[in-house]
């Protein structure tokens, strides 16, 4: 992925007027991807007995809880009090891709800065295009715990992020699983509170929730502990339907229910990435 030096995150708003027509709106590409593969909602929405309280979306969510961390996703609906409303585009993609609010202060974990500052320039300018127009709420999240170092950054400004072809399939598809999807946040173990990039994909990382606790797997393609044994479709029906090989029900926190809505070229495109992935043992 080609990255180009850029004075300030104002220039992401310019850039756009270079970059190749395409078929779909900004706001439409924007609502696909907060809407399914990007999953904002499942942490940025809160959620009562019933399930998503669709009324409220991105004002905020439930509690996430690790052995690193008890967080709360913040309100990100264009209320001027407590959401984002004041804040400019370019304030919104420097706090999406660098994890830095208007007032200079850092974003904490598990938002996954790491990959979010590969998202592409007509990719974030999308998902801010459609999160100004959702529905203003009003809601403020309760203070979040650490218990572990937190980062004083997540790097340098982020310069021009070109798109990915879709022609290349497992470029695309390592794209929609990384900075979009941001898989690897979940299925990648976490040492000391930063992910271990040498065993991307391995999973086991536990999350507690509603549902109790449930354990990422390994997505890589090793025959045994991970999905080398599953066919395309079945890895397909786990990522959009939340059904395991074995026909059992897949566990939250994965958004299986936005999942649902993602294209199937798309999904194909990740398949082919996850296959591309070096075969990890669990243990």
């Amino acid at each position: 992925m080609r990255q180009i030096p850029c004075a300030a995150p104002i220039a992401v708003a310019a850039a756009i007027a270079s970059l190749p027509a395409a078929a779909e709106t900004l706001y439409e590409r924007g609502k696909y991807l907060v809407e399914t593969i990007a999953g904002c909602g499942n942490c940025h929405t809160p959620v009562g007995p019933k399930g998503p309280v669709m009324a409220r979306r991105y004002s905020g969510g439930p509690p996430l809880v690790t052995k690193d961390f008890k967080a709360f996703a913040t309100n990100i609906t264009p209320d001027e009090e407590t959401g984002i409303g004041k804040w400019s585009d370019a304030q919104v993609v420097r706090a999406i891709r660098e994890g830095v609010r208007p007032d200079g202060s850092i974003i904490r974990p598990p938002m996954p800065f790491e990959l979010y500052r590969k998202l592409s320039d007509r990719d974030v300018m999308a998902m801010v295009a459609y999160i100004r127009r959702v529905k203003p709420v009003k809601a403020t999240a309760p203070k979040p715990e650490y218990r572990t170092p937190l980062p004083k950054s997540y790097g340098p400004p982020v310069g021009r992020i070109a798109e990915v072809p879709r022609t290349d399939k497992v470029a695309y598809g390592a794209y929609l699983a990384g900075p979009v999807g941001h898989c690897m946040i979940c299925h990648t173990p976490i040492v000391r509170g930063r992910i271990d990039w040498s065993r991307a994909g391995r999973g086991g990382e536990a999350f507690h929730g509603p549902w109790g606790t449930s354990v990422a797997r390994n997505i890589t393609p090793h025959k045994t502990d991970g999905i080398g044994a599953w066919s395309d479709t079945e890895i397909k029906r786990a990522i959009a339907k939340g059904v395991g090989k074995d026909g059992s029900k897949l566990l939250p926190p994965m958004p299986y229910h936005l999942y649902a809505g993602i294209k199937p070229a798309d999904l194909d495109a990740v398949v082919a990435y996850l296959r591309s992935l070096k075969p990890l043992a669990t243990k």
